[in-house]
């Protein structure tokens, strides 16, 4: 295993560019030109998890893609940076105000959607629409099961570190106590590399996200659920998947039917990383949500 192996990003994502903000430097990669969309991925994933989209809207859009420090990243942030659901949501909107796109449409999956939430919550002013995909709502737990014991496992980095060693084997990766029910599809071996390899051979990178996990409080995505729904008057898609398991379609129903200008997309075929398992399916609902 090499450096280049644990830290590829696809060529499909643009450049590597990055900002240095308060939590410390933060990677991200853009292609294309036009409306900017910008992605945030959720735990032990990274930006490659929009590669396959950005590839579909780079002809559109300039495409942002934010490597958040959710244990699949390549430079660790300071000791003792705010990796609270709340210092998470500030980096996203730090990296739309560093780079001063105030205005775009802001896309989340998984945590990362969490993160979006809370983010356009407390930066409506930077936001000009927001797509959740296959994420924690205000009606679910913030992580879910079967992931709802990983923030007490994290209060003990050597207990996280020997937990996510298991991910080496390429079965227990696909297994149900692991990607198995977020991943439907197979994905290429350099791309689960990237997701698995950073939080076990580093101990900076271990370090970022036991600290996000053992943080995590689904107080504060409710209470961004809450503000969204009273006063959040911007277009919110729900792109969601029919056979998740994870992030159950009835939650983002409901939580659509809270906000004034929402709208729910059904996804066949996916489960929650449904930029690994369609694509199309979702480019294509984001191509059409920003269009208008």
């Amino acid at each position: 295993m090499t450096t280049a192996t644990r830290f590829w990003r696809s060529a499909l994502l643009g450049e590597a560019h990055h900002v240095e903000l308060p939590a410390g430097r933060i990677d991200f990669f853009e292609r294309g030109a036009g409306p900017a969309l910008v992605f945030a991925h959720g735990w032990l994933a990274n930006a490659n998890l929009w590669r396959n989209v950005i590839d579909r809207l780079a002809g559109d859009y300039r495409c942002i893609a934010i490597d958040m420090p959710l244990g699949a990243h390549r430079t660790p942030v300071h000791a003792g940076a705010d990796l609270s659901p709340a210092g998470c949501a500030a980096i996203v909107a730090g990296v739309i105000d560093a780079l001063g796109l105030a205005g775009a449409t802001l896309i989340g999956n998984d945590s990362g959607g969490a993160y979006s939430q809370i983010a356009a919550a407390a930066h409506p002013d930077l936001v000009g629409g927001l797509v959740l995909n296959a994420c924690e709502t205000r009606y679910d737990p913030f992580p879910p099961p079967p992931f709802d014991g990983l923030p007490l496992v994290a209060r003990d980095p050597n207990a996280l570190a020997e937990l996510l060693g298991a991910l080496r084997d390429p079965q227990i990766r696909r297994s149900e106590a692991a990607y198995g029910l977020l991943i439907k599809r197979p994905i290429p071996d350099e791309v689960f590399d990237s997701y698995v390899l950073p939080s076990i051979t580093d101990p900076m990178i271990l370090r970022d996200i036991a600290a996000v996990m053992s943080g995590t409080d689904s107080r504060e995505l409710h209470a961004a659920g809450r503000a969204l729904a009273e006063s959040f008057d911007k277009p919110v898609l729900f792109a969601w998947n029919v056979d998740d398991t994870v992030f159950p379609i009835a939650n983002a129903e409901r939580y659509a039917a809270d906000l004034a200008d929402a709208a729910v997309v059904r996804i066949e075929g996916s489960y929650s990383f449904t930029p690994e398992d369609r694509p199309d399916a979702l480019a294509d609902a984001i191509g059409t949500f920003s269009a208008h």
